[in-house]
C-alpha cells in the first residue's frame, strides 16, 4: 500500500520512533530515536482501516479458562473476570502508543503475567519472603463461610455473597469468578492498601486483567513468565517431585497446555510487557527478576505518555 516502497522506514514492535510529520492522513515521516534517515509509516488511520480487515489469532477468551480448575474436574473450573469485558480483547486494534522518557521512579505495582504452571506463584513468594518491607501482596476475599481453624484476614477475607455481589456489580473488583458455589476475588481497594503502606504490590493476575491496571492508578510494572519448551517443563516437574517441593505430577497433556497457553497469552499480550522472562529454572528467574526490578531504580523508562500529562 505505500506509494513509494523505497521510502518505508523498517521498524518492529517495542521501537521507539519520533513521528515529526503527521500531515498525510495516511503516511507519516518518522526516524528511529536512536538516530538514522527518516522514512514513511502507516499512519493511525490507516493501520485503523488496514487491520480491520485483517482475520486476527483466536484471542484467550475463546480458548477456554485461564484459570484451570483446582482438583481437575470439570465442575470445579472458574474463570476470573475482571471488570473490563472481555469482548474488547477481540476487537482490540494494537497500533501506536505515545510514550514518554522519564527519570526512574517507583512503580506502585509488580504484575506477573503467565500461564497456570509456569510458577508465577513461586516467583511472587520468593520476592515476598525476600524482602517484606518492600513487597507486599493483596488478600483475597472469598463468600464461603471460613472453617474452624480459619482467621480473618490469614488467608482469606470473609464477606457474605449478597455483600460480594453487589461489590462486584459496581466495579469495585479487579477479578472475580466462583468455584464451588463460592465466590473469590480482589478487591481494588485491597491494592491501594498495600500501596499506601509504602510496599509494592504483586498481583498474579488474569492478563486480561491488564484493561484495568495498565494507568497512572497502578503504574505498574508487567513482566511475562513464559514457560520455556515441552522437555525441559517436564524436566522441571520431575524435579520439583523429587525436591518435594511439589506433589502432584503433571501429565504430558497438561504440561502441552501450559506451553500452548503461554504462546497464546504473549501473542495476545505482548504490547503490554515491560519485561519477559523464560521460567526454565526457578533461582535463575527469580534472580533474572530482581535485577530487573533494581534496573527501576537506576534507569530512565519508557511509559505511557498518560502517566506523566
Amino acid at each position: 500500500m505505500i506509494p513509494c516502497k523505497e521510502a518505508g522506514l523498517k521498524f518492529s514492535s517495542g521501537d521507539i520512533l519520533q513521528i515529526f510529520n503527521q500531515e498525510d492522513p495516511n503516511w507519516w515521516q518518522a526516524c528511529h530515536l536512536e538516530g538514522g534517515s527518516a522514512g514513511l509509516i502507516p499512519s493511525q488511520l490507516l493501520e485503523e482501516k488496514r487491520k480491520a480487515f485483517v482475520k486476527r489469532d483466536l484471542e484467550l477468551s475463546s480458548t477456554g479458562p485461564l484459570c484451570a480448575g483446582i482438583g481437575g474436574k470439570k465442575k470445579k473450573k472458574m474463570m476470573y473476570l475482571t471488570t473490563k469485558n472481555a469482548e474488547f480483547d477481540r476487537h482490540e486494534l494494537r497500533i501506536y502508543e505515545e510514550v514518554a522518557k522519564v527519570p526512574p521512579f517507583r512503580r506502585k505495582t509488580l504484575v506477573l503475567i503467565g500461564a497456570q504452571g509456569v510458577g508465577r506463584r513461586s516467583l511472587k513468594n520468593k520476592l515476598l519472603v525476600s524482602d517484606p518491607h518492600r513487597y507486599g501482596t493483596t488478600t483475597p476475599y472469598t463468600s464461603r463461610k471460613p472453617k474452624v481453624d480459619e482467621k480473618e484476614g490469614q488467608m482469606y477475607l470473609f464477606m457474605s455473597r449478597s455483600e460480594m455481589e453487589s461489590d462486584i456489580k459496581c466495579g469495585r473488583f479487579l477479578e472475580h469468578g466462583e468455584y464451588d458455589g463460592n465466590l473469590y476475588g480482589t478487591k481494588i481497594d485491597s491494592i491501594h492498601e498495600v500501596v499506601d503502606s509504602g510496599k509494592v504490590c504483586i498481583l498474579d493476575v488474569n492478563p486480561q486483567a491488564l484493561k484495568v491496571l495498565r494507568t497512572a492508578e497502578f503504574l505498574p510494572y508487567v513482566v511475562f513468565i513464559e514457560a520455556p519448551n515441552f522437555e525441559v517443563l517436564k524436566d522441571m516437574n520431575r524435579s520439583a517431585i523429587e525436591a518435594g517441593v511439589v506433589t502432584k505430577q503433571m501429565t504430558d497433556s497438561e504440561l502441552k497446555r501450559t506451553v500452548d497457553e503461554s504462546e497464546r497469552i504473549q501473542r495476545a499480550y505482548s504490547h503490554y510487557f515491560d519485561h519477559s522472562i523464560v521460567n526454565d529454572n526457578l533461582d535463575g528467574a527469580y534472580r533474572s527478576l530482581r535485577r530487573a526490578l533494581d534496573r527501576l531504580n537506576t534507569d530512565h523508562q519508557w511509559v505511557p505518555v498518560s502517566w506523566v500529562f
